[in-house]
């Protein structure tokens, strides 16, 4: 059972950081959770805090690098709150982000909710419950001192290292037509920096990421519901990103989308 004073109050905490541009080095132990279900726990308060109605879901480390990068051995799930949204083109304030990567995403939209059930949810079903694919990039960033080393917990805890996202243009319907899973993709900062990617690189399929998310929202008693949108993790190594960069991420046939950062 997890408590839900806790949860509040670890959330309360992480927020305060966030808004601060503050980190910390673990939450304390009164207040740490454990397990994945108390993080999720921590994770639904920051929902919350938000004016609007959630935007949809993250996935992070859904690749090889993605799970080194933040020290867990799968992925993790996290909210994609309506103020953190920004669309393609747009200019996002750089702040006191420490991870400085942004990372190249296909993200779904739902047409249909997934709720809750005792059986495991198939890609057949999930693919089906979608109505749009969206180019996207995502900037994480985390409140932990030492992100790599607090655990799967405390990160889901943390909203699974949420910070930015970019919603860029909706894909052409053949998307539906094509393998994802061997898609290339290719991400540029500025003009010092250019680095390829692929879809299998997200659990294999972005497809397969997105099934993950129904039945690990299903498992925690959580709808995945129609209008969300839910990015699906890095196809790339994430790339390092500095104030005043413009990331240009090319889908090939399926568009661009990019974003720029401002000084500070």
């Amino acid at each position: 059972m997890v408590d839900i004073t806790s949860a509040k109050a670890a959330s309360e905490l992480l927020v305060r950081h966030w808004n601060e541009g503050t980190t910390l080095a673990a939450l304390p132990a009164a207040v740490r959770p454990t397990s994945r279900e108390a993080g999720y726990a921590v994770q639904a308060q920051i929902e919350a805090i938000s004016q609007q109605p959630l935007f949809g879901w993250k996935i992070a480390a859904t690749s090889t690098a993605g799970q080194q990068h933040i020290g867990v051995d799968g992925p993790i799930a996290g909210r994609l709150l309506t103020e953190m949204v920004h669309q393609d083109g747009d200019t996002l304030p750089f702040g006191a982000n420490r991870m400085r990567v942004a990372e190249a995403e296909f993200a779904f939209r739902m047409g249909r909710d997934l709720p809750p059930r005792s059986t495991p949810y198939e890609v057949h079903e999930v693919v089906d419950a979608v109505s749009d694919l969206h180019l996207a990039i995502e900037i994480p960033d985390s409140r932990y001192t030492d992100f790599v080393t607090v655990g799967a917990p405390q990160l889901i805890a943390d909203n699974a290292c949420a910070h930015q996202f970019v919603l860029g243009p909706q894909a052409p319907a053949l998307w539906r037509q094509l393998d994802l899973s061997s898609h290339r993709v290719v991400g540029q900062v500025s003009d010092r920096l250019t680095r390829d990617g692929i879809g299998s690189n997200v659990l294999g399929d972005p497809r397969i990421a997105l099934t993950w998310l129904a039945n690990e929202l299903s498992r925690i008693g959580v709808t995945l519901a129609a209008g969300h949108a839910v990015t699906t993790g890095t196809c790339l190594i994430p790339l390092e990103i500095e104030p005043q960069d413009k990331v240009t991420i090319d889908f090939g046939v399926l568009g661009q989308v990019s974003c720029s950062f401002t000084k500070a």
